[in-house]
């Protein structure tokens, strides 16, 4: 198969998010609503969950979608005024929605793993679209276990002095692109650095101290000889930052904190699609590769080494000799 269709559907799925979300970025100040598991969820979640799900849904409606969100919250009394916020920014882009469509549509994504599904993380990084920084619209579909169509939609993103906003897209087999994200132009192939010089080297880990044990980090890079200073990103921005050759290396180690911590699907699924067809490598910690076959969270994958495949070897050898493993 080559994935036209699955293609075409999801990056113009992930452009119309990628401009609702701008939008309530710009005009509003986007309150967030805690969810129960203390993380924030915005308007901007919720509507772009709703219009990626109603494309998917009318595409391929045989195709489960595990999303980050659901509509549960929305249909509380007190939610009314959220709900209507909502609706009305997904009305712009999808005429005469209803709130009760809209809830349907962000239910969708409530689907399981299976065969063939789609995962979906509607904005990944919320806390940096809160501040006006990095974040992304993932979406990625898996058959059998392996992924397929990866598309990353970064409406901060910038390499080199260039515009922002950026797209990103792979397929098994056929290698990564990248295209500005809201408008037409030139489709570029990417690559990651084909270098191994540590001192010229950066790596990226997450922006938030509990995202992942950051002095470990540290000194796993520094093993391996990188010498500068991390580059902090929120989402999966710190995956394109490597696909595209900005940096060799992007860790994420379990915090010391929650050291059985289980990383969720959506958080990686496009993105180390990204990286895998632009010549890169993703693992765990131990070296075996994501296993996206199983359930919304990664059942026997701890930690996620993502790098530009050269130094990958080099880095599990520096986890395996690193004193707290």
């Amino acid at each position: 198969m080559n994935y036209e269709q699955e293609k075409a559907v999801a990056i113009s799925a992930v452009r119309q998010a990628a401009r609702l979300c701008e939008a309530v970025r710009l005009e509003m100040v986007p309150a967030a609503i805690e969810k129960s598991d203390k993380s924030p969820v915005t308007v901007a979640d919720f509507g772009a969950q709703a219009v990626i799900c109603r494309a998917l849904g009318l595409a391929f409606p045989q195709d489960p979608v595990v999303g980050e969100e659901d509509g549960a919250d929305l249909r509380q009394p007190e939610m009314a005024p959220v709900l209507e916020t909502v609706t009305a920014q997904v009305g712009r882009w999808v005429e005469d929605s209803t709130p009760d469509q809209v809830i349907d549509w962000i239910d969708h994504g409530n689907g399981d793993v299976a065969p063939r599904y789609w995962t979906l993380d509607p904005i990944d990084g919320t806390k940096g679209f809160l501040r006006g920084d990095q974040y992304a619209i993932a979406l990625a579909l898996v058959e059998e276990g392996d992924l397929k169509v990866g598309v990353l939609g970064c409406p901060y993103l910038s390499f080199d002095g260039g515009d922002r906003g950026l797209l990103l897209v792979a397929v098994r087999g056929q290698g990564t692109v990248i295209m500005p994200l809201f408008e037409a132009g030139p489709i570029q192939p990417l690559r990651v650095s084909d270098s191994t010089q540590g001192d010229r080297h950066r790596f990226v880990e997450s922006v938030e101290a509990g995202h992942g044990n950051q002095a470990e980090q540290a000194a796993i890079a520094a093993a391996i000889g990188i010498t500068t200073p991390s580059l902090r990103m929120d989402s999966q921005a710190k995956y394109a930052a490597v696909a595209a050759g900005q940096a060799v290396l992007y860790l994420r180690l379990p915090s010391p904190k929650t050291p059985n911590y289980r990383e969720k699907i959506w958080d990686h699924a496009a993105g180390t699609l990204v990286v895998q067809e632009a010549g890169g490598r993703v693992t765990d910690m131990e070296g075996r590769p994501l296993d996206f076959s199983r359930a919304a969270r990664f059942v026997d994958n701890r930690g996620v080494i993502v790098s530009n495949g050269l130094l990958h070897d080099r880095v599990l050898a520096a986890l395996k000799a690193h004193p707290s493993h």
